[in-house]
């Protein structure tokens, strides 16, 4: 056998410092018959006859974009989608992108200029850190929440100024102060940009996101709106001026050199924002087990729900924390019939490790009383 090369030692090194620190990610198959606790599948949307119809019309047209949207992957259902969303979301336009990841690294990194400032939320996800890291803007983060800590760094901004928030954030299930936010950027003409990756679906009348429900399109310069939670399905779009759809359509390179999203994506898309205003039910029924989950579980000793968190809900060991316990507890708890996952380091910082529920409006409360009795054994 040959000796391995320096690299392969290297690569190898670090693997086993995360085996040894428990932090190592591996991938693992979708349990079948479990208890769904843990998919972003938030209104079943991905399993809705309307969608499936959809998508089974449209394995009548080819199966790939073939190329991207500036040669041969533009078409007419693309460009009426986008259209669609901009009128859906109260916006002046908007732009497909492959993901939510993909929409975020390709904002930051081609629209903040060398001379501008982008202060982001400590929280933001790993996309708008990576598409920061792409721009020659200076940058800085302000702790989570914390307008006193972004009102204090803004002393030092330059240039056009874009302050990044989530809506709703992934690991911890809290919201933005975004009527507050909304109302320093206006005072202070800054340029407000929204990931509604987890809101999208979920909140307003209709389903059109929190920037809408708190009726503050017109102080949110830009939203990053997500189809892989609450629409059941992949691919994302920014929203907000015609003049940025524009700019982003010449400028942005994760939309300019990847392949077109293809054909039944497009198809199931505009499906499932077809039926997304009719699941109001299906919303409140989701807020309400919300609530019910936070108070069965923070009855549960040693466990400790946030009462601030939403739809997502971490759920942090009182005594005895850390990656082999949340990995140990998880694991039973899924022998137990229950999907729940174990966040850890390096995802969420060391020594904030957690198990992270997501509820559906499909779920229901026996299901919680099931789960809450397994938590309670450990």
């Amino acid at each position: 056998m040959a000796t391995p090369l320096p690299l392969h030692q290297r690569l190898a090194r670090e693997l086993e410092q995360r085996e040894a620190a428990g932090t190592r990610r591996r991938l693992t198959q979708p349990a079948a018959g479990l208890v769904d606790f843990s998919s972003n599948d938030y209104l079943g949307l991905s399993r809705h006859p309307a969608v499936q119809l959809a998508l089974q019309q449209a394995t009548a047209e080819a199966a790939g974009s073939t190329g991207s949207r500036l040669l041969t992957g533009n078409s007419m259902e693309a460009e009426a989608l986008e259209q669609h969303l901009a009128q859906f979301h109260r916006a002046e336009a908007a732009l497909l992108f492959n993901s939510g990841y993909a929409a975020n690294l390709g904002f930051f990194a081609a629209l903040p200029r060398r001379g501008d400032t982008i202060l982001y939320d400590e929280a933001s996800h790993a996309s708008v850190k990576d598409g920061i890291r792409g721009s020659f803007a200076t940058a800085w983060s302000f702790r989570h929440n914390d307008l006193t800590d972004l009102t204090r760094k803004l002393a030092r901004a330059t240039g056009a100024v874009f302050v990044a928030v989530e809506a709703l954030y992934s690991m911890d299930g809290d919201m933005a102060p975004l009527a507050e936010l909304a109302a320093l950027c206006r005072e202070r003409e800054l340029y407000l940009v929204v990931d509604e990756a987890h809101t999208n679906g979920l909140y307003g009348p209709r389903g059109e996101g929190l920037v809408a429900e708190l009726g503050l399109e017109a102080d949110v310069f830009a939203r990053v709106l997500t189809f892989g939670k609450a629409l059941g399905n992949q691919g994302a779009a920014v929203a907000g001026p015609a003049v940025l759809r524009d700019y982003l359509l010449n400028f942005s390179r994760p939309f300019i050199y990847t392949t077109a999203l293809p054909p039944h994506s497009v198809a199931s898309l505009r499906a499932a924002y077809e039926v997304l205003p009719a699941l109001s039910a299906e919303r409140e029924q989701l807020f309400a087990l919300s609530d019910y989950l936070k108070t069965r579980l923070n009855a549960v000793p040693g466990l400790r729900v946030p009462p601030e968190s939403h739809v997502i809900h971490p759920v942090f060991f009182t005594d005895s924390p850390g990656p082999a316990r949340a990995r140990a507890v998880a694991a039973a708890t899924q022998t137990a019939g229950f999907d729940v996952r174990p966040i850890v380091a390096p995802t969420v910082p060391a020594g904030t490790e957690r198990l992270r529920l997501i509820l559906h409006s499909y779920n229901t409360e026996a299901e919680i009383d099931g789960l809450a009795v397994v938590l309670g054994r450990f």
